[in-house]
């Protein structure tokens, strides 16, 4: 007979009770009490009253000291049996027995007939008498049985008992976050299931693989982790608050120690990580072990040993606003100093291509998030940074909220995204990812975008602008609308734009009526024409992606759309003329209603010095506003009173078609002659010698080298063949054009430009007069012109101006005349027979005032013809 000490760790059943070292716990000592016997609990089913027995003894005895004494050993197994006793002086089997809780066996001191072990079992017997007598435990008459599952069964478990607490019991301790719970569900049911802790993930400890015997060792921390939660809560009596179910079908619960929850501890102890795929279930209280594990790490214990806190960026939110909507996860934003920054939202991911149930989803995310922020003010909270990759540049991750309210988790909550599963080291993620992941799941259950099972609608636009038969097609149904709602979907330039128009189902091509904006580079870099790249970055910064109304009054010849444009009630149009960015088409702004508001705005800018005008000189601006003064309105064609308007002029050119183009002499001309001078300096200078840095475009204003005398003048590009690399091009302020090599023309520099001078060459054709069609007929009436008017200063009566067509029709007299019908170029052509008076006249021709000298005309070509002169020469033609 010997005694020991040691302290209860487990109890196996009734009547038997794993003991650990005091001093070492790792030791461990089966004993079991001599004399008697308790109901047996098995894997394959509880006899009846054997976890009651095992209840009534691991209450009285578990993690308490006690002294042993053994009685006898089984020879073959080693197993010791014998009696206990506890420090409050409880006695074991003695306490169990009067419960009622165990039996004595039959063949009990059979072996040893000592008067010791007599009396021992005489006790033990009166006890069990008694119990009998009593009715306690084994006693009650009752079944006692208990029914036991050993897995949930099914979904019935969860919908029954998900985010309830129940009294459970922690049978074993398998690692620091798995273990083995006995539920106590109901007197007559017990579930016992593999149990996950929610919300950790520790170390794993030691296992053996069953087919090949081999052990894998344990990960650092994991055997710690394991006795941390053993010696806290193996065998426990606990609350169990079931919160889900792993995909292998384990349970996932929260343990409540009496302390609080073990998770907690084990976090704060650096012992165990959190588990993101347990934040669906736990929801707002996995902020607590979020909280508990970055307190571990602060310290750098265990687990995050050598940790290093994440650098935040300077600590302050930034208030930026969006510009640009490039996915439904990534925007640009701009900050008050016009910096722009692309941003990725935190921990989540828009609908990916290459998945067939999320790519259908991408152009409706986008829009679900385009309307939420485009344009708007947010405030950014920068989270990390990705490094770029072969598939992605280098971004910042940031949470991004406006008005309080989170991005990211609106577009997870209505199913436009999913959230992103971090490496267990990856800290640049969402603050709130642990709501993103709870957000994410309701979207789920909920079937929500991407988790429908189905396709969106997908929204279809039909491009009206590419043709004009197209675009004729849908005028008229936009002409009659005013402020038509629609989407501003790209910038073109700063004057022209692509529209989608959602209620029609179309897009359009855009063209701002009444402005002329400068053509922008086709890169970035590509520096385009002047102030072209500030238009449309403009234009970008304003407009682009966001919500428009648009009034459309007409279309041009390749189906854009000329129209106004509206973003927040206020009209770009004069936004780009306030900002020095565009000038003032004079006829389309009248014909389109806004001309008043666009002038008042270029006036505005002018007087500022602003963008295309920062050189502007108001002396320049004296002939065009006279000009537009004496210009009779549009709509009135019929001319009540013959224009007193006389002007000196000089021929420079005589098209191939017999119009004119004319020079006024005076400011003009004299300008012309200062700008042409320095024009000459400028270029013989060899530093300024720079070839196009690109392919001409046409409309673009260059410097081109005059073949004739091998001066350079402006010029614009008319057209460009770009396989022989020639351009041909007009001289502005001459007319005359030519086809030059891309060698000779060079970037027109800004001080030349024509904000500085306007171009001087006008076009003008002779009123009243209509050249021949024949070729042979034509030249010769060409040369006549030019006989008449070459190297002289000639005085223009400017009859008419069509400011639609930008062309003068004017009556040409030599100075030294009267100013009479009789003695005008215009007569004397007529004379020659080389031209004829219109069969059919325009309506301002047509006006009485003109009666006289249509009549002087009409005898000079009726002249012309008896004497068979000119194109005459075999009859009259008009005949046919």
């Amino acid at each position: 007979m010997s005694s020991f000490f040691a302290q209860v760790k487990y109890v196996l059943s009734g009547d038997t009770l794993m003991l650990a070292n005091p001093k070492n716990p790792a030791l461990e000592r089966l004993f079991s009490l001599a004399y008697v016997s308790a109901p047996r609990p098995s894997k394959d089913g509880d006899e009846p009253f054997a976890f009651q027995s095992r209840e009534f003894l691991r209450e009285l005895a578990l993690g308490k000291p006690i002294k042993c004494t053994v009685l006898y050993t089984i020879p073959n197994s080693g197993r010791e049996y014998g009696t206990a006793q506890l420090q409050d002086g409880t006695e074991l089997p003695e306490a169990s027995v009067k419960a009622g809780w165990l039996k004595v066996r039959e063949d009990a001191g059979r072996k040893d007939d000592s008067e010791e072990t007599l009396q021992r079992l005489d006790k033990l017997r009166e006890l069990e008498a008694q119990a009998r007598n009593e009715q306690k435990g084994l006693h009650t008459g009752k079944d006692g049985f208990i029914a036991v599952q050993n897995d949930l069964g099914g979904p019935d478990f969860l919908n029954q008992w998900k985010g309830k607490t129940v009294d459970a019991v922690i049978e074993k301790v398998i690692s620091g976050d798995r273990l083995l719970a006995r539920l106590l569900l109901s007197d007559k049911k017990h579930y016992q299931v593999m149990t996950l802790i929610a919300g950790i993930r520790t170390p794993s400890t030691a296992r053996t693989n069953p087919s090949t015997g081999q052990t894998q060792p344990a990960e650092e921390y994991g055997e710690e982790a394991k006795r941390f939660v053993e010696t806290r809560l193996l065998q426990r009596k606990l609350k169990v608050k079931i919160v889900g179910a792993s995909p292998q079908g384990q349970l996932v619960a929260t343990i409540l120690h009496r302390n609080g929850n073990i998770a907690e501890f084990l976090l704060q102890d650096g012992l165990a990580r959190c588990n993101d795929f347990h934040s669906v279930f736990l929801g707002a209280d996995m902020a607590a072990l979020r909280a508990a594990e970055k307190k571990a790490q602060s310290a750098q214990l265990r687990l995050h040993k050598g940790h290093v806190a994440k650098a935040t960026a300077g600590g302050k939110d930034l208030d930026v606003t969006v510009s640009k909507i490039v996915g439904a996860d990534t925007i640009l934003v701009r900050n008050k100093a016009g910096e722009e920054k692309r941003l990725s939202l935190s921990s989540i991911r828009g609908p990916r291509a290459g998945e067939p149930s999320e790519a259908p989803w991408r152009e409706e995310a986008k829009e679900f998030l385009r309307k939420k922020v485009i344009g708007k003010h947010v405030r950014v909270s920068i989270d990390g940074s990705k490094a770029a990759t072969d598939d992605f540049e280098a971004r910042d991750v940031a949470t991004v909220t406006r008005d309080g309210k989170n991005i990211g988790l609106m577009l997870v909550q209505e199913g436009y995204a999913t959230v992103i599963r971090h490496r267990k080291d990856d800290t640049d993620r969402a603050s709130n990812y642990d709501e993103l992941l709870a957000a994410q799941e309701t979207a789920k259950e909920e079937k929500k975008g991407i988790w429908s099972g189905k396709s969106p609608k997908i929204k279809q636009y039909t491009d009206m602008s590419e043709s004009a038969q197209k675009a004729k097609l849908q005028l008229s149904t936009l002409s009659r609308q005013k402020k038509v709602p629609g989407i501003v979907d790209y910038c073109k330039s700063g004057s022209r734009f692509t529209v989608l128009i959602p209620r029609e189902g179309v897009k359009i091509t855009l063209v701002l009526a009444g402005i002329r904006a400068p053509r922008a580079g086709r890169t970035p870099k590509e520096q385009g024409e002047p102030f072209g790249n500030e238009a449309l970055e403009l234009a970008n910064r304003r407009c682009n992606q966001r919500d428009c109304e648009i009034d459309v009054h007409d279309i041009d010849k390749v189906g854009g759309f000329i129209g106004d444009l509206y973003i927040g009630r206020e009209s770009f149009a004069k936004i780009l003329v306030e900002e020095g960015l565009a000038s003032v088409h004079q006829y389309s702004a009248e014909k389109s209603g806004n001309a008043a508001e666009l002038n008042a705005a270029e006036k505005k800018a002018k007087e500022a010095r602003k963008g295309l005008w920062k050189d502007w000189d108001p002396s320049q601006d004296v002939a065009e506003e006279e000009e537009a003064a004496q210009a009779a309105p549009e709509v009135e064609l019929t001319i009540r009173e013959k224009r007193n308007d006389y002007r000196d002029i000089v021929i420079t050119n005589v098209d191939t078609n017999g119009k004119l183009k004319i020079q006024e002499v005076g400011p003009g001309t004299a300008a012309l002659t200062t700008l042409m001078n320095e024009f000459k300096k400028y270029h013989s200078n060899p530093a300024n010698k720079k070839s196009l840095p690109d392919a001409p475009k046409t409309g673009e204003l260059v410097a081109a080298q005059f073949t004739a005398d091998g001066e350079w003048y402006r010029a614009r590009v008319r057209s460009n063949d770009r396989s022989a690399k020639v351009a041909e091009v007009v001289y502005i302020d001459y007319g005359n054009s030519e086809k030059q090599p891309w060698s000779k023309l060079r970037p027109l520099d800004t001080q030349f430009g024509v904000q500085k001078l306007k171009a001087q060459a006008i076009d003008a054709s002779l009123s009243f007069v209509q050249l021949p069609s024949a070729t042979h007929y034509l030249d010769e009436a060409i040369n006549i012109i030019y006989e008449l008017t070459e190297g002289r200063q000639l005085v223009g009566s400017f009859d008419y101006i069509d400011s639609k067509e930008g062309l003068s029709y004017i009556t040409i007299y030599d100075p030294k005349d009267a100013k009479d019908p009789d003695s005008s170029l215009n007569r004397e052509i007529l004379s020659t027979g080389y031209a004829m008076v219109p069969m059919k006249l325009k309506p301002w021709e047509r006006s009485p005032v003109f009666e006289k000298t249509l009549s002087s005309y009409k005898k000079a070509q009726d002249q012309a013809k008896d004497s068979r002169l000119g194109m005459w020469e075999y009859g009259d033609i008009t005949e046919d």
